[in-house]
């Protein structure tokens, strides 16, 4: 009898927490589709103002339903140079807070009614046409599914009762005591750790309590101590990076750990506080088939985790400059200049598509700089009597930095195609390859550029005086039709070809009217053989900047 308990007990807990854990992640997803620009926005608006860094963390945390992937995408924002480590501090505070929706969902009185929900919102998943209310029905199937596991974990867990041994072992996590806090928060801490879910976790918890086989006490110990759980999740993926992403993932793990110091401390008195504020009677019981429940419970779990988190908070608000200052001292910099790859941030947030997207596209709008920067020290260079070697080795250097992030951007992007995302999203990344590819194209052409000038050079010749000129205001004219095409991508201005059109066209002729006046100027015979085939060539390529530039602006406007 015991062991067939036993294994409904077990099955019961595995499959109620798998379509959890499913139903949480459909609902992260859906949501986040839903949600789709505006959660863009606000991740890129994101500022040193304190206020607004945390209520970002907070928004955006109650939309990807988990602080985890928040942090990580932060510590990844931060690996690259997008955010500073003041601005990751404010957005990792608001994280903390954010992360306690899921204890309020659960306290909806949904109940039994997850399965009904899970079915009505999968047929319409199935059967609509609309990107939009197929991604709303996923959001709505989630929290069934989320409902419906619960409902598999409380039934699972009544099985306790059952078996008298076991019931007593639980017994023996109470925190009654001092050392029995931390005894339940480290328990907290290690089961949220090993199954990297804090929401996980506290759906266990919350079924315990409301059948009656832990107290609510231990619940909440169980709650402080998965806040520090959570933390590791953020710390791996901080292992390789920059200082700067050591140092946010760092101030996560302080952050919780000093806030479960505290709040441990006076643990009696804030459970008297947490009773006092909550509306019914926390260990009020209610007989549900023939069973002792404390449906209470889930609110007051919920109540203990929020206050917490905002309390906390509070307390670190006026030291965050602190401990900016702090982090710095205690993770050096390297005593080298330390380079962000794009491709360290594949894992860290590829599972969240429409902020992974952000990311590339701050890669691509790198490129763009780059390439911006090229032309002006090409400029230079070619009206140099004697060539600038740091200049020249600078910019052969950016065309191989450029080399190597077009090829991070071809990985990522190429394994972000390969999740499940929005039209929207997937056009973008589709456009994103495109352009990293065009950026990459008129690096190789501005090197070039530079390559027919030093051949020369080497040869004893010199491009004659009226054609340095002309070469100049060429390059000129083409820097600018670049950069309105740049702002234009910057700003995702989808009239871009209109407005670009006029420094197309400058361009495309200003290069027939020097190709047309230097065949004229051949039949003299004064322009050397090799010079002649260099200007040519030089012509040649800014066309293909040109024509590159141009593709890039015809990929800017979203598919319609």
């Amino acid at each position: 009898m015991e062991f067939s308990a036993l294994t409904e007990l077990i099955c019961g807990l595995v499959g109620g927490l798998g379509i959890f854990l499913l139903g949480m992640k459909n609902m992260s997803e859906g949501m986040q589709a839903v949600a789709g620009s505006s959660l863009r926005k606000m991740i890129a608006m994101v500022t040193n103002n304190r206020i607004f860094a945390t209520t970002v963390g907070v928004i955006v945390t109650c939309v990807v339903q988990s602080s985890s992937i928040t942090t990580v995408m932060v510590v990844g924002f931060v690996n690259s140079g997008v955010m500073e480590l003041s601005q990751a501090i404010g957005v990792i505070m608001g994280a903390n807070i954010g992360t306690t929706i899921t204890g309020w969902i659960l306290v909806l009185k949904i109940g039994k009614y997850g399965l009904p929900v899970l079915g009505g919102a999968a047929f319409i998943y199935l059967f609509s046409r609309g990107e939009r209310a197929r991604y709303w029905a996923m959001a709505i199937m989630g929290v069934g599914m989320v409902f419906f596991g619960l409902e598999l974990m409380k039934d699972a867990c009544s099985i306790i009762k059952q078996m008298p041994d076991f019931e007593a072992w639980f017994k023996t996590f109470e925190a009654d005591s001092y050392i029995g806090v931390l005894k339940c928060a480290f328990v907290g801490c290690v089961l949220t750790t090993m199954v990297q879910s804090s929401s996980a976790t506290l759906g266990i918890t919350i079924s315990l309590a409301t059948q009656g086989i832990i107290s609510y006490e231990t619940a909440a110990a169980l709650v402080l101590g998965e806040n520090i759980g959570t933390t590791i999740t953020a710390f791996l993926a901080s292992l390789g990076a920059t200082t700067n992403a050591r140092r946010a993932a760092y101030f996560h793990v302080i952050f919780n750990l000093f806030g479960v110091f505290w709040i441990t401390a006076i643990f009696r008195f804030y459970i008297v506080l947490i009773k006092w504020l909550m509306v019914g009677d926390i260990d009020a019981e209610v007989m549900v088939a023939d069973e002792i429940t404390y449906p209470n419970r889930t609110a007051a779990i919920a109540a203990t985790h929020t206050i917490f988190n905002i309390a906390n908070v509070l307390m670190f608000f006026p030291f965050v400059s602190l401990f900016v200052r702090f982090l710095n001292w205690a993770v050096p910099g390297k005593d080298f200049k330390e380079k962000p790859r794009l491709t360290d941030l594949d894992i860290r947030l590829l599972e969240t598509p429409l902020l992974a997207i952000e990311q590339s596209r701050h890669e691509v709008e790198r490129m763009a700089d780059g390439c911006s920067k090229m032309l002006d020290w090409l400029v230079d260079l070619i009206q140099q009597e004697h060539p600038d070697k740091p200049l020249a080795d600078r910019l052969r250097k950016r065309e191989q930095v450029l080399d190597s992030i077009q090829d991070e951007i071809a990985v990522y992007v190429t394994n972000l195609l390969a999740s499940n995302l929005p039209h929207s999203v997937a056009d973008e990344a589709r456009r994103q390859l495109r352009m990293a590819d065009e950026y990459e194209s008129i690096s190789d052409y501005l090197v070039n550029l530079d390559k027919f000038d030093r051949k020369l050079r080497r040869d004893g010749l010199r491009f004659t005086h009226q054609q340095q000129l002309d070469l100049v205001s060429l390059n000129r004219n083409t820097a600018e039709y670049l950069r309105e095409v740049n702002e234009a991508f910057h700003l995702g201005n989808d009239n871009v070809l209109t407005q670009t059109d006029a420094a197309n066209k400058r361009v495309r002729s200003q290069i027939k009217t020097l190709r047309k006046a230097h065949l004229e100027e051949l039949s003299d015979g004064e322009i050397a053989p090799l010079v002649s085939v260099a200007y040519l060539a030089a012509l040649n390529a800014f066309a293909r900047v040109r024509d590159h530039t141009q593709n890039i602006a015809e990929s800017i406007p979203a598919e319609k």
